[in-house]
């Protein structure tokens, strides 16, 4: 079976073999057994149910929420020579109609949905005209309320299992907590719990903290020092344009990124930096999903991440081809005032809530039992700059009206324009025939792209004008004469959030909030915080240890190449040393003991077993019990 899954990787991608674990969860879901995958940031989570789908008949179910890594996925599979399409909310109905009966008919072999489609009844109509070969749910922290980005539309997708009974789920995710994980399988309805995973040690990558006021000084002096590419992440746009500029002004070659930049613009950034056109990218937290860059040496946090979920991922970035790379994290006490604050500006108050909740309805011009199923193109800086809102507090408000339940928000998506003949060949020559102002246009478009007439196809206005010889303005005019002209159907670039309402509009007095959703979560949220403010400020735990430790490794070894475990070289000894004297430690307290009880060697030896002993003891690796006893901890 193995041989059979290894030919589709080598037949589309061109490698000889898997990366850890790929085959085990291909082979697990090929037993028709729900599998959940968990696979650090870069382990090839896409290759899996690919691979697995291209070697069924039907087609594969991709439930994901980002719906740019769906349009990139799409995009790669096309050029691979593989049917692949696409359903979110930034389409048209048409786009929808036509995208829905290509993958019914169209001999597709991946149909990516965003979760929110799984509410549309004639979505599910046509779903279940379809052969489903497998259901894959991709980001699958985002079906339970313990993760850090729930989305209620994924609570839906164990709905319509009954409809293809014996198809078996694959759930993927980079970041889950043994809670999640937990919680996951029961959401999905596993039919018995089966998780593979890969560790998420990292041998190869060093964790650092760097306690520093003058953050941007030492971040200078260190990528000086520093080789080879890397990423500095920063909290929010502003920031990236500054640092760039800082690094730029000390000759380093340096860029900047975040979501607000157009499509293209983003795309030559990458590409320049992928290519080490550019040697660093100083970056929100919108940048790498998806960005397969192997030889990233360092990665930099300007500004802790708001989990260390979210950390971990980003940190992971660096050294994914396995050679030794650093991950390093500027940390003050400013930062600790500031995590803390963020818990007020994610958890705003209700009655805030409802005021954005109100705001939003009048803005959209929704009445009060209006608007189920509505989906708006949404202008977020103009909806709170006409309202007076933050913009903080005003998107976390959208954020936990998504979570309640009554709206879906799909950030900032930008959407290339479209065109589909809406006539079919023989209409067309007709219409040429007899308006030949069109002909030549017509010819252009028909040469430069291929569908046109079996779905909606992205077009660039400006390579249209470049071959034409003419300039944009003018493409732009032909394309919608032809659409007056019911030739073909164009929609315009657009780029804007979405807002889709899951329920009609309520009275904001009647906005509801349960427990589960508001108060636990922004427990959750503390617990979160804490656990990162806890990373960065503690100086006696591996780096490695404490973050494997939250994603339920708690038998990891210390690293040994972190700042905490360099600080052991102070001890005199070398790491192989100090593990054989820890070792005879933990011997010696097979049963709890007081510390003048421990037989020490005589002469330099007890020096370095007292060094490592009080090691121990600082790093929580042996606890004083309230008898005053010592005690190795999860012996």
């Amino acid at each position: 079976m193995g041989s059979d899954f290894t030919k589709i990787l080598q037949q589309y991608w061109g490698y000889s073999g898997f990366r850890t674990m790929q085959l085990e969860i291909i082979e697990s879901v090929a037993r028709k057994q729900d599998t959940l995958g968990l696979l650090p940031t870069g382990g090839g989570k896409s290759v899996i149910f690919q691979v697995y789908g291209l070697s069924q008949e039907g087609i594969c179910l991709v439930v994901t929420p980002l719906i740019a890594l769906m349009k990139d996925q799409v995009e790669n599979l096309k050029n691979r020579g593989i049917k692949a399409i696409s359903l979110h909310s930034g389409m048209s109905p048409s786009e929808i109609r036509i995208a829905l009966d290509n993958a019914k008919w169209g001999d597709y072999k991946f149909l990516y949905v965003s979760p929110e489609r799984l509410a549309s009844e004639r979505f599910i109509e046509n779903l279940n005209a379809m052969k489903i070969n497998l259901i894959t749910v991709d980001e699958a922290h985002c079906i339970s309320q313990w993760g850090y980005d729930f989305r209620p539309s994924y609570l839906r997708i164990a709905d319509i299992r009954p409809l293809f009974p014996g198809v078996p789920v694959l759930a993927l995710t980079a970041t889950a907590t043994p809670r999640v994980v937990d919680d996951i399988q029961e959401k999905l309805k596993f039919s018995e719990k089966n998780v593979l995973s890969m560790s998420f040690s990292r041998s190869n990558l060093a964790y650092m903290v760097r306690q520093k006021e003058d953050k941007t000084g030492y971040l200078v002096r260190t990528i000086q020092k520093a080789k080879g590419t890397g990423v500095v992440y920063v909290r929010n746009r502003r920031a990236t344009r500054e640092i760039s500029d800082l690094l730029r002004k000390n000759g380093i070659s340096a860029d900047y990124y975040h979501a607000g930049l157009n499509a293209d613009i983003r795309s030559k950034k990458q590409d320049d930096w992928k290519s080490d056109k550019t040697r660093v990218i100083v970056a929100t937290n919108a940048f790498g999903m998806g960005i397969d860059k192997p030889d990233v040496r360092f990665v930099i946090h300007i500004d802790p991440a708001d989990s260390l979920e979210a950390y971990f991922q980003e940190a992971g970035r660096a050294g994914r081809d396995g050679k030794k790379a650093v991950a390093v994290l500027l940390y003050n006490n400013a930062d600790k005032l500031k995590l803390k604050k963020q818990l007020s500006i994610t958890f705003p108050e209700i009655p805030h809530i409802r005021k954005v909740y109100d705001a939003l309805c009048n803005f959209l011009q929704v009445a009060v039992g209006f608007g189920k199923g509505q989906i708006f193109d949404f202008p977020l800086s103009v909806f709170t700059e006409t309202f007076k809102l933050q913009l903080a507090p005003a998107f976390h408000s959208l954020k936990l009206l998504q979570r309640q339940g009554y709206i879906e928000f799909t950030e900032e998506v930008e959407t290339p324009s479209r065109v589909y003949f809406t006539v079919n060949r023989d209409e067309l020559y007709k219409f040429q025939v007899a308006n030949e102002s069109f002909d030549n246009f017509i010819k252009l478009l028909l040469r430069s792209y291929t569908g046109l007439f079996t779905g909606y196809v992205p077009v660039d206005e400006e390579l249209l004008a470049k071959r034409a010889a003419a300039g944009k303005e003018v493409i732009i005019t032909y394309l919608k004469t032809l659409r007056s002209h019911k030739i073909i159907d164009y929609i315009p670039q657009k780029r804007t959030p979405y807002i889709l309402f899951t329920r009609e509009r309520v009275e904001s007095s009647r906005l509801f909030f349960t427990k589960e959703n508001y108060d636990h979560r922004k427990r959750d949220f503390k617990e979160r915080i804490d656990a990162v403010i806890h990373y960065a400020s503690t100086t006696s735990e591996c780096r490695s240890q404490m973050l494997l430790s939250y994603f339920g490794e708690n038998k990891a070894e210390r690293c040994g190449m972190c700042d905490v475990c360099l600080s052991k070289n102070q001890l005199g000894m070398s790491k192989f040393e100090f593990d054989i004297i820890s070792g005879k430690i933990r011997e010696a307290l097979n049963t709890p003991k007081r510390a003048e009880e421990i037989l020490f060697p005589a002469g330099n030896e007890e020096e370095k077993f007292r060094l490592v002993l009080r090691w121990l003891i600082d790093n929580d690796t042996i606890v004083t019990r309230i008898d005053n006893l010592l005690e190795w901890k999860n012996r």
